[in-house]
């Protein structure tokens, strides 16, 4: 027992360092995407390089390939992979603005939908013209390749829309809300390809498949709205306790159970987490739960990344160099199309419909729980199994970088101005005579919001960038200079301005105040110059 605890911390070591380093390595030199870093740094460090040198005092490789299951890692090392992917998608869901997430739940559809379909066929079709032995569509392999083709690993494109502050635009919303669906249907076709890989002389239980699919939408879609219409609820509860720390644990462990209880129901452990972060991205305490999480956040998602990129296996992709790169590349053309012209149809310009097709790409964590199910199951045997491993890595490679670029520039969405007037949002600016006074006024009204049992969070660490909430309300303010900005919805525009005039009165018997105190102060320091 002591042993196993001390191998997994010296691998939890070597993986955040690594990964850490590497992150920094391609983001501030190589101008790269962080998680792109993080997943070579696992690579580096993993079992298939530098893991596999033996460690003096241990005895033995810190990452050995014998873990007595498909994947090489350790069932403990993975729980934790998949600890740090719920937080990760937790937290992408708080960061989810939730009408936005409804406005284009039905182009998420229209798109997550046209990707499966496009992806499937491709995929399959695929094996069917390039393995010899595959006799057509119903061959178990051209199922799974099929199959493989539709995952999407909403983890990495979750990261980068964060880092690039796009995770509640209509593009953003879209490839959450269409991965989800993704991922649904993803279940369903490993049910069927399983089911068919194990038919022997009987018939496919296809009543069963069907139950599959029908617990699968319905968890997703009734635990959705369920969570929405508790939230509110909820949240005012935990108020009662007047500790955002204890606020924050509960929603994590909520967001624990959902995804404990996903999986149970057949789906992702993610999907779970997702929902619980979209049902309380609507409260006023999902910035405060957001910040009291970043610390873990910072640490364990890192590890997820350099987990994935520990799993690429070399020696099993060069028996199948070449397929494999044909697939990898048919498999992010058929993603790029099949989300990309739906999109297209439903509002979004060529530049929205790039992003969307890119946000889809990345194939992490999800192809390779569908590749082992595949093998354990006798679906594939080694070969395709590197077949995914080319995908993933390929993916991996290509999509954030090809995503982080598509997003620079203005909103892809046709209507985007319409919907922007449709919110009503008004601007309340006042000028001040310096930086200094502009900061020191920020303090005072933030201190005047939280008095009024507001939440302020500061958004940015760069830049005084902070969003006020209470309730349905929600207020951004943004310091420049010597300038402050506050942005309401119409409706809240009269409480805003009253805060302000609130406190600039006071402000103004303040300065008055200090005015007189000061001339007062420096009459006497003068008169102490000349005493003896």
């Amino acid at each position: 027992m002591t042993h196993a605890v001390t191998v997994l911390m010296l691998q939890l070591a070597a993986l955040l360092i690594a990964a850490l380093f590497a992150g920094q390595l391609f983001e501030r030199v190589l101008r790269l995407p962080r998680v792109l870093g993080e997943l070579s740094g696992g690579l580096i460090v993993g079992p298939f390089l530098l893991g596999r040198i033996p460690i003096p005092g241990l005895h033995q490789p810190l990452f050995p390939l014998d873990q007595g299951g498909v994947l090489p890692v350790s069932v403990e090392l993975y729980g934790i992979a998949v600890l740090a992917s719920i937080i990760l998608l937790f937290l992408a869901g708080l960061e989810t603005d939730l009408p936005t997430f409804i406005r284009f739940s039905g182009v998420a559809g229209g798109v997550g939908l046209g990707g499966v379909v496009v992806s499937f066929v491709v995929g399959a079709g695929a094996a069917v013209v390039f393995l010899p032995g595959v006799r057509g569509f119903g061959d178990p392999q051209a199922l799974f390749l099929g199959t493989l083709a539709t995952a999407t690993s909403v983890g990495i494109t979750a990261r980068i829309l964060s880092e690039k502050r796009r995770m509640s635009s209509p593009e953003g919303v879209t490839i959450l809300a269409a991965a989800v669906l993704d991922d649904v249907i993803g279940i369903i076709l490993l049910a069927v390809v399983v089911a068919l890989a194990r038919v022997t002389d009987s018939a496919v239980d296809w009543a069963q498949i069907g139950r599959i699919a029908l617990r699968a939408f319905a968890f997703w879609i009734g635990s959705t709205a369920i969570g929405i219409l508790v939230a509110p609820w909820l949240v005012r509860g935990l108020k009662r306790l007047q500790s955002i720390e204890v606020i924050a644990g509960v929603s994590f462990g909520l967001a624990l159970l959902l995804a404990g209880v996903a999986e149970m129901m057949g789906l992702a452990m993610v999907i779970g987490a997702y929902v619980t972060g979209l049902a309380l991205s609507r409260t006023d305490v999902a910035d405060e739960v957001r910040e009291q999480l970043h610390g873990l956040y910072a640490f364990l998602v890192p590890l997820f990344f350099a987990v994935m990129g520990l799993m690429v296996d070399f020696s099993a992709i060069g028996p199948v160099l070449v397929f494999g790169l044909l697939f990898a590349v048919l498999g992010m053309a058929s993603k790029i199309v099949g989300c990309g012209l739906p999109a297209m149809a439903l509002g979004f310009n060529l530049r929205g419909a790039l992003r969307i097709g890119a946000g889809m790409l990345p194939r992490g964590e999800v192809t390779l729980i569908v590749a082992g199910i595949g093998l354990s199951s006798g679906a594939i045997g080694s070969d395709l199994f590197g077949v995914a491993v080319m995908t993933l890595l390929v993916s991996s490679v290509v999509a954030p970088p090809l995503l982080s670029r598509s997003l620079d520039g203005p909103s892809g969405y046709r209507r985007a101005d319409r919907a922007a007037a449709d919110r009503g949002t008004r601007q309340v600016i006042l000028k001040l005579p310096s930086p200094a006074a502009a900061e020191f006024l920020r303090g005072r009204i933030i201190a005047a919001f939280r008095g009024e049992g507001f939440f302020a969070t500061r958004v940015d660490l760069k830049d005084p960038i902070y969003r006020i909430r209470h309730d349905e309300i929600n207020i951004s303010l943004v310091q420049d200079g010597a300038s402050i900005t506050l942005s309401t919805p119409v409706e809240h525009e009269q409480l805003v301005r009253l805060v302000l005039i609130e406190e600039l009165v006071e402000l103004k018997a303040l300065m008055g105040g200090l005015e007189t105190a000061a001339k007062e102060a420096s009459d006497r320091l003068v008169d102490g110059l000349f005493e003896e």
